[in-house]
């Protein structure tokens, strides 16, 4: 039986860099008008950004660069990001990495936190103000990224210009996450618990969670239905089957990766927040929204009849309204 592991491609087209700093290396994908372009190595796209450096610096002209965060599951990756990217990057710079543990990050056997999620977001911060002489980003996130974008502009709030959270957890119409600061929902016994003692069952957890099959299963329920993207599918099957792929995920199924203050944070934000989510599938109750009336930064667009990932299914209509919020 042939048990070679197919190599992962690019899950966007646009430029390949690294980024290595507090996070560990994390790779993204960035294009648009003003992205600094450089020569091809010898992967064809790669670059290599420390913080620190200033190589191809330039300063932004036009509209401000994009961030654009995935969601945290068992397949996540960039290529959630599709279609977002491959419009903003046709009129401004935008940047979509893969976080660490996902994608072609590294994916080593480490402590997977809310801090290193954070972390991560910050060093990404570096590397676009070294290319756009420092100014502020939009950002955008899914689901449980809006948790770590939301705690890194609330750590660097002069970083960032406006914030879009689709489908943000942490207002479902259970009780408020509201400390203790920086801690995670889960406790450490419930990642020993996933793991397993010794050499653990959680890898063969990950696999049996990751099967095809298993996995078109919770597109359909994050969908709502049946007519999910078959193309996020197929890398969602791929980005599962690469060394180290189950890490990461462990620590969001024993809910480490959940931030137990991201109410409080919420409520920190100064900046202009879009917030948008459907009506269809798991991701539908936001009850907790609420919270947030006394804030009038705050916007709230719900678009019937979509899932959770609705710039998949409505991609004409969510561009406009994202292209309006960030002008």
């Amino acid at each position: 039986m042939n048990t070679t592991v197919a190599r992962l491609p690019p899950a966007l087209s646009g430029q390949r860099f690294t980024v290595q700093g507090r996070a560990g290396r994390v790779e993204g994908y960035r294009a648009g008008p003003n992205v600094p372009q450089v020569p091809a190595d010898s992967e064809g796209t790669r670059t290599s950004t420390r913080p620190g450096t200033h190589a191809d610096a330039s300063t932004a002209t036009g509209p401000a660069p994009l961030l654009l965060v995935h969601s945290i599951n068992a397949s996540a990756s960039a290529a959630e990001m599709r279609p977002l990217f491959e419009h903003a990057g046709a009129r401004r710079s935008v940047y979509a990495p893969d976080l660490p543990g996902y994608g072609l990050s590294e994916r080593s056997d480490r402590d997977y936190s809310p801090r290193l999620m954070t972390d991560a977001v910050h060093d990404l911060l570096d590397h676009i103000g070294q290319h756009h002489g420092g100014a502020p980003v939009d950002a955008l996130a899914l689901s449980l990224g809006c948790e770590f974008l939301a705690r890194a502009a609330v750590e660097a709030p002069t970083r960032f210009r406006r914030l879009a959270f689709v489908s943000p957890t942490g207002f479902n119409g259970r009780a408020r996450r509201l400390g203790p600061a920086g801690g995670s929902v889960g406790p450490p016994w419930a990642l020993k618990l996933v793991k397993g003692p010794g050499t653990g069952w959680g890898k063969a957890l990950f696999r049996g969670l990751t099967r095809p099959g298993v996995i078109r299963y919770f597109l359909d329920r994050t969908w709502g239905s049946k007519d999910i993207d078959e193309a996020l599918w197929r890398y969602d099957v791929l980005t599962t089957q690469q060394p180290g792929a189950h890490y990461a995920p462990l620590h969001f199924l024993s809910a480490r990766l959940f931030s137990s203050d991201i109410n409080t944070l919420y409520q920190q934000l100064q900046h202009p927040v879009w917030v948008s989510h459907g009506t269809r599938g798991d991701f539908t109750d936001y009850r907790g929204l609420s919270s947030l009336r006394d804030k009038p930064q705050w916007q709230v667009t719900v678009y019937p009849n979509t899932g959770a990932l609705m710039y998949f299914e409505q991609p004409a209509t969510f561009n406009a309204d994202l292209d309006r919020f960030l002008a």
